[in-house]
C-alpha cells in the first residue's frame, strides 16, 4: 500500500475507517479477510524501507541488549558510525562518515543538548529509539554535513509496566561501576505516564604514558623524554526523565516531557618527566587535583490538535538550564627544586534556554482524478539561549616563578530562528520524492570584561531533495539525495579568551577563540542501493560526497613568546565515503538453519583539504575505515539469547596544516552478552565489554624549519565485565 510508505499513521486511520465503512455491506468473510489484510501492512511497516527520507531506526531492545551504560557503547556497534578514543575511556567524539567534532549533528528529542553536556551521560535505559539520518531533512536543523543522529526518549506505555535493573561492572585494571535503572509507566483513563530514573557511580586508577622526542632543522635527535600521567578518579550521576500524556477532547494529546541530569566528578593525577638527552620540559612534575559538577533541566509542553481532512497542528514549547563549576589546583616544579607553579583555576557557567516549534501537516491531493498523494508541512524553529561564564586563574608569586593571572568571563547570548516547509510526494505506487527548504539564521553576540564585544551573525538556506524508486521485482530499490547543510562555528570558539598550558609548546599550545568564524558550506551527493528478502534480509550499498567551503581547522601560531591554537577558515575540502551493510537471519540463506542473525558492515572514508599538502591531507582526521560484525542466538523457546559483536576503527596518518600532523592507532573492539529470562519476571544479563583490552596510542607530529616534534601517548586498554539483574513487577 502505497500511502503507508509515506504517512503510515495517518493513512492506516483512513484505511480502517473505509473498511469500517464498508463491512456493513459486505459478506462475514470478507470482512475477515478485509481486517486481516490492514493489520499485515501495518505490521509490516518498515521506516528505513518504506520512508522517502532516509532514515534508519534502532529500537530499544537493540540498544539495551549489551546492557550498556554509556550510549557510547552502544552507538559504535552501528553501521557507519564510529566513536573517538579509547575504548572504555568516555568522552570520545560521535563519528558519521568518519568526520569529526560538529559535522554529526546530536539531538535529543529533535533539539541540541547544551554546551557542555556530556551525551556518554546520557543512560541507555531511557531512550526509546536512535533515528540515524544520513541525509539532511527540513523539519530538523540542517548543521548536519555528515549527518543526524537523533536520540529519542521514552515515552508513556499503553500498559503498566514496572522495571528495576540492578548492575555491576568490575574492569581488568581495578576500575568498578555500579549502576541501577528504574523505569515505570501506566495508563488510566485519558491520561498515561512514565517515569524513568537512573544511578551510577565509577572509580578508575590508570597510568598513562607519553613520550616525546626533538631533531634540529638537519634531522639529528636533540632531545627525548619519558613521562608517566597517573590519573585516579571517581564519580557519580543520575537521570530523571518523567512524561505524561493526556487525551484531550476531539483526539488532541498534550504531553508534558521533562529531563534532568547531574554529575559529580573528582580526580588527583601525578605526572613525572624523565629527560635522557637534552633540555627537558618547563616543569618536570606536577601534581594537580580536579573537581567538577554539572547539572541539566528540560521540560516541554506539546500540543497535537487534529484538524480536519487528516491535518494536524504541533506545537511545542521548552525550557532548560544548565549549570557547571569546576575547580583545579596544581602545583609543578623542576629538578627536584621547590615548585615554582602553584595555579588554582576556578570556573562556573550557567546557560538558561527557551525554544518553540510548531508544525502544520496535511495530506493532500491536487484534484480528485490525481491518484498521487501528498503530505504537505511547513513550520518554525526557534530559540534565545544566555549563558554566563566565568573562570578565574590566579598563579602565586613563588621565587622563580612567571606568574599568569587572568580573569576570562563573558556573557553570551545566541537567538536563532529557521523557517522550513516540505513535500513527501507518491507520484507512482514505485516512486516517491522528498523536497524541502530551510532557512536558518544564527545571532550570537558576547562581551565581557577580558575581551572586545563580539557579535557574529550567519544565515544558510539549504533546498532539499530526496527520491525512492521502488524497482518492479518488489525486492530492490534505489534512493538519492542532494543536499545543501552546514557547519556553525560554536560560541565558545568564537569568544577569544585564552587558555594557557602548564609545557608550552607546539604541541601542547595555547587556546584562543576566534570572533571572525564563518559556517562551513556543503553540498552533498548520496545515492544507495538496498536489496530485501525473506524475513529481515538486507545488502545495502551506498556512495556520498560533499564539497565544504569555508573549511575550519584548528591553526597554530606564536606571539609574544607563547604558542597558540585558534580555530580558522581556510578554503575548501572534500569528502567521499562508500558502505556496504549486510544482515539477514540464517535461515534466509539455509533451510531448518539456527535461531541466528547475522550483520556485517564496512565503511570506506577518502577526503582531502586543498590548503594542505598532501599526502594524508585528511579532513579533522577524517576515519578512513571501519567495520562492524555481529551475531545474535536465540534459543527455540526463547529463554536464552547471546550474541557477539566485533567493531573495527582504521587510523594512520593525518596532515593538519603545512607543519602539523596526527596520528592515531587501530581500535578493535570485542563485545559478548548472553542473556537469560530466569522467568515471566526476572532476567540475568552478562556482558563483556572490550574483550581484546587493546591500548590506543596517539601522536602529535610538528615540522618546520627549525626542526621537529613528536609527542606520543599510549593509553592503556580495559576489559570490563557487567552483570545485571532486571525483575519487572
Amino acid at each position: 500500500m502505497t500511502p503507508i510508505r509515506v504517512m503510515p499513521v495517518a493513512v492506516l486511520s483512513v484505511c480502517v475507517a473505509a473498511g469500517a465503512a464498508r463491512a456493513e455491506a459486505e459478506k462475514p468473510k470478507q470482512e475477515e479477510m478485509q481486517k486481516v489484510e490492514i493489520k499485515g501492512s501495518a505490521a509490516k511497516y518498515d521506516a528505513r524501507r518504506d520512508d522517502t527520507a532516509s532514515k534508519t531506526v534502532v529500537n530499544a531492545e537493540e540498544i539495551q541488549k549489551y546492557g550498556d551504560t554509556s550510549v557510547n557503547d552502544v552507538l559504535k556497534r552501528l553501521p557507519g558510525i564510529t566513536v573517538g578514543g579509547a575504548a572504555g575511556r568516555g568522552g570520545g567524539e560521535i563519528r558519521m562518515r568518519g568526520l569529526g567534532v560538529g559535522y554529526t549533528q546530536i539531538l535529543i528529542n529533535g533539539e541540541r543538548a547544551p554546551a557542555g553536556f556530556s551525551i556518554d551521560s546520557l543512560a541507555p535505559d531511557v531512550i526509546e529509539r536512535i533515528e540515524v539520518l544520513r541525509a539532511a531533512s527540513a523539519e530538523f536543523s540542517t548543521q548536519s554535513i555528515a549527518g543526524t543522529i537523533n536520540i529519542v526518549l521514552k515515552k508513556a506505555l499503553k500498559a503498566a509496566q514496572r522495571e528495576l535493573k540492578l548492575s555491576q561492572a568490575k574492569g581488568s585494571k581495578s576500575s568498578s561501576s555500579p549502576s541501577m535503572s528504574l523505569q515505570m509507566s501506566d495508563k488510566q483513563d485519558r491520561t498515561s505516564y512514565s517515569f524513568g530514573a537512573n544511578a551510577w557511580h565509577f572509580r578508575y586508577d590508570r597510568m598513562t604514558p607519553t613520550w616525546e622526542t626533538g631533531a634540529d632543522a638537519d634531522g639529528a635527535p636533540d632531545y627525548a623524554r619519558a613521562s608517566s600521567w597517573q590519573d585516579k578518579g571517581k564519580g557519580d550521576g543520575f537521570n530523571l526523565s518523567p512524561r505524561i500524556n493526556w487525551m484531550l477532547e476531539g483526539g488532541d494529546t498534550l504531553t508534558s516531557q521533562t529531563f534532568f541530569n547531574w554529575n559529580r566528578f573528582a580526580s588527583n593525577s601525578h605526572g613525572r618527566t624523565e629527560t635522557a638527552f637534552g633540555d627537558g620540559p618547563d616543569y618536570d612534575r606536577s601534581d594537580n587535583s580536579y573537581s567538577n559538577h554539572s547539572a541539566f533541566g528540560r521540560t516541554d509542553l506539546n500540543w497535537v490538535h487534529k484538524l480536519e481532512e487528516g491535518a494536524k497542528f504541533d506545537l511545542k514549547a521548552a525550557v532548560s538550564e544548565a549549570r557547571n563549576t569546576a575547580d583545579s589546583l596544581q602545583l609543578a616544579g623542576n629538578r627536584g627544586l621547590p615548585a615554582t607553579l602553584l595555579r588554582t583555576v576556578t570556573s562556573a557557567s550557567t546557560e538558561q534556554g527557551f525554544s518553540t516549534q510548531g508544525k502544520y501537516s496535511t495530506p493532500y491531493t491536487f484534484d480528485d482524478k490525481d491518484a498521487a498523494e501528498h503530505a504537505l508541512s511547513m513550520g518554525w524553529d526557534a530559540g534565545v539561549t544566555q549563558r554566563d561564564d566565568t573562570r578565574v586563574q590566579r598563579d602565586a608569586d613563588l621565587p622563580g616563578s612567571s606568574p599568569i593571572n587572568s580573569d576570562e568571563g563573558f556573557t553570551a547570548k545566541v537567538t536563532r530562528l529557521a523557517l522550513y516547509g516540505q513535500d513527501e510526494w507518491n507520484i507512482t505506487p514505485r516512486w516517491s520524492v522528498y523536497t524541502g527548504l530551510r532557512w536558518e539564521g544564527l545571532d550570537t553576540r558576547a562581551d565581557g570584561d577580558s575581551i572586545d564585544p563580539v557579535q557574529n551573525r550567519s544565515s544558510v538556506f539549504s533546498p532539499l531533495l530526496q527520491t525512492l524508486v521502488k524497482l518492479p521485482n518488489k525486492k530492490d530499490q534505489i534512493r538519492f539525495a542532494l543536499t545543501r547543510t552546514y557547519k556553525a562555528p560554536s560560541t565558545a570558539a568564537l569568544i577569544p579568551r585564552k587558555f594557557t598550558s602548564t609545557n608550552n609548546s607546539p604541541t601542547e599550545p595555547d587556546r584562543r577563540g576566534n570572533p571572525n568564524l564563518k559556517p562551513e558550506l556543503a553540498l552533498g551527493l548520496d545515492a544507495s542501493f538496498e536489496h530485501y528478502w525473506g524475513d529481515g534480509g538486507l545488502l545495502s550499498a551506498s556512495a556520498s560526497v560533499r564539497r565544504i567551503e569555508n573549511y575550519t581547522h584548528q591553526g597554530l601560531f606564536y606571539e609574544d613568546q607563547r604558542w597558540f591554537s585558534t580555530a580558522i577558515n581556510d578554503g575548501r575540502a572534500e569528502t567521499r565515503g562508500i558502505e556496504l551493510e549486510a544482515k539477514f537471519p540464517a535461515r534466509v540463506l539455509v533451510d531448518h538453519a539456527p535461531n541466528l542473525d547475522l550483520r556485517a558492515s564496512v565503511s570506506r572514508n577518502w577526503s582531502r583539504v586543498d590548503s594542505v599538502p598532501g599526502p594524508d591531507n585528511r579532513l579533522d582526521q577524517q576515519v578512513p575505515l571501519s567495520a562492524t560484525l555481529g551475531i545474535d542466538y536465540k534459543t527455540p523457546d526463547g529463554q536464552m539469547s547471546t550474541g557477539s559483536n566485533f567493531s573495527f576503527r582504521n587510523g594512520g596518518l593525518a596532515r593538519l596544516s603545512g607543519t602539523q600532523g596526527g596520528y592515531t592507532s587501530v581500535r578493535r573492539d570485542l563485545d559478548v552478552y548472553a542473556l537469560w529470562k530466569l522467568d515471566p519476571q526476572n532476567n540475568l544479563r552478562v556482558a563483556v565489554s572490550n574483550l581484546l583490552a587493546q591500548d590506543y596510542t596517539t601522536e602529535s607530529l610538528y615540522n618546520d624549519s627549525h626542526g621537529s616534534i613528536n609527542r606520543m601517548t599510549v593509553a592503556s586498554g580495559e576489559a570490563q565485565l557487567r552483570v545485571t539483574v532486571e525483575t519487572r513487577f
